[in-house]
């Protein structure tokens, strides 16, 4: 499939799951909510050794999966919160989340960032665990994000530096689509599991 096809291909996927997710109402994303944080905690909890660690995920706006209620589980967990900030260049970098913390609008991307003390790679690449936003995933681990590529850098710099952390995409059920259904680009990066509202499923070890 030749590039122009492979992008316009992503495009109607990712539109169809925007108009989906903008169907939904706001007690199905309340519910979706509360299931995602008890699957995308157990999973943390089940990755990670010996207890607290550092944990990366993000903050879900609009009529994105609600990762609020997780965030609050992996902290009340005791685990260190990092939250992403956008910077220029699609580049990531990440700030610890704590209640109460202000938020604010990116400068870069239609999303809420934390306000704090901005740390890099290296922070986030001691991560144990690593949730990250997609709006569908095929069987095969192939994801459409939000066409911002900042996530595809950012894992594309973990790779680099050999770091191997545990990683799951967080979607909606109906989500989750069969394998081959995604496109893929050179710059794409596969994702080995998800967490749904119905529960998490490994995609790497899949039948």
């Amino acid at each position: 499939m030749a590039l122009e096809e492979t992008k316009a291909a992503k495009d109607l996927i990712r539109a169809a799951h925007r108009r989906r997710r903008a169907a939904m109402t706001s007690l199905d994303r309340e519910d979706a909510g509360t299931a995602l944080a008890k699957h995308g905690a157990a999973w943390a909890a089940s990755v990670i050794p010996g207890g607290d660690a550092t944990v990366c995920v993000y903050l879900g706006v609009g009529a994105e999966p609600p990762t609020l209620p997780l965030i609050a589980a992996l902290h009340a967990d005791g685990h260190r919160v990092l939250l992403p900030v956008c910077e220029p260049g699609r580049e990531l970098k990440w700030v610890v989340w704590a209640p109460g913390i202000e938020l604010a609008r990116s400068r870069f991307a239609p999303i809420l960032e934390p306000v704090g003390t901005r740390h890099g790679i290296d922070a986030a690449g001691e991560a144990a665990a690593l949730f990250i936003p997609a709006t569908a995933v095929d069987l095969a681990g192939s994801r459409i994000g939000q066409g911002g590529g900042y996530y595809d850098k950012f894992l594309g710099h973990l790779a680099s530096a050999g770091k191997h952390i545990p990683l799951a995409a967080v979607l909606y059920d109906g989500e989750l689509l069969p394998a081959g259904a995604i496109p893929v680009e050179e710059f794409d990066r596969p994702v080995p599991g998800v967490v749904l509202p119905s529960g998490f499923r490994d995609l790497a070890n899949a039948a």
